[in-house]
């Protein structure tokens, strides 16, 4: 982990390894927290408000319409419920 968090490639840890391939690597590499937070940080769009993002009325409308379409037996959500299928 310490490698993947100093820059080095994962291919390079793989032949290091002595893995066929850098998948097989892959299930040891797990990024922690602070590598998350790292490249959301790079991800942040140029004239974008950093924050959480807010659906807005509409889409959550949207959004109850289509999950009715493809989960007809299931409840509608509710603000405030749980988003647990019973």
């Amino acid at each position: 982990m310490d490698l993947l968090q100093h820059g080095v490639d994962r291919g390079v840890i793989a032949l290091w390894l002595g893995h066929e391939s850098a998948e097989t690597t892959q299930m040891y590499l797990h990024a922690d927290l602070a590598m998350k937070e790292k490249a959301l940080a790079k991800t942040t769009p140029v004239n974008a408000r950093p924050g959480r993002f807010r659906p807005d009325d509409q889409l959550l409308a949207f959004l109850r319409v289509y999950s009715r379409r493809i989960m007809p037996s299931h409840k509608p959500l509710q603000p405030g419920f749980s988003n647990t299928c019973r």
